[in-house]
């Protein structure tokens, strides 16, 4: 290659190589290091998507239930794994018809493009994680927000709506099973 042609050429390869790194920045940036699911942030972009096209999703807000409890118990790499556990079994049941993400802690969100079994759900996350030899407790709270049963078609308020079923489900006795809130 001439002297002129890769005076050209140098930074053609140099811009390249900066929007090669900063496209893999963004992409890390959007996923969560310990579940691989998606962060607040790259959860939001999509489920606005689906909330556009989607009338009838629905938004889901998890939290695993005594997880300082797990932690304590059996040392933060086991309450890393049943985190991980639960982020596969939650991306699975959303599959194609929804979008799975990671809050932080041990919140987990979701959207599902049409009224999802719920049940199903509970089922597939209220399941014993096996761990070094021990078998490790995981439940789930969950609770859910109708988009069309808002006043007005938000995330913010599905979350908010989503959350307060979330907690009513972690205050009832006995078996903690979804709940959904209207308002």
């Amino acid at each position: 290659m001439d002297t002129q042609a890769l005076t050209l050429a140098l930074p053609l390869i140099g811009w390249a190589s900066h929007t090669a790194l900063l496209t893999h920045r963004l992409a890390t940036a959007r996923r969560d290091p310990l579940t691989g699911l998606r962060t607040r942030a790259g959860w939001t972009a999509l489920a606005e998507r689906v909330i556009r096209r989607h009338p009838d999703a629905v938004v889901l807000l998890l939290d695993l239930d005594d997880f300082k409890n797990l932690n304590d118990t059996h040392g933060h790499a086991a309450g890393d794994f049943a985190l991980v556990v639960t982020a596969e079994r939650l991306a699975a049941w959303c599959s194609r018809n929804g979008i799975a993400g990671r809050l932080g802690g041990d919140e987990f969100v979701a959207i599902a493009r049409q009224a999802p079994d719920l049940e199903s759900l509970r089922r597939t996350l209220d399941q014993p994680v096996a761990y070094a030899g021990h078998r490790l407790p995981v439940s789930v709270s969950v609770g859910s927000c109708r988009l069309a049963d808002l006043p007005v078609r938000s995330l913010s308020d599905a979350l908010a709506t989503a959350d307060s079923a979330m907690y009513a489900a972690k205050g009832t006795s006995g078996r903690r099973g979804p709940r959904t809130l209207n308002r």
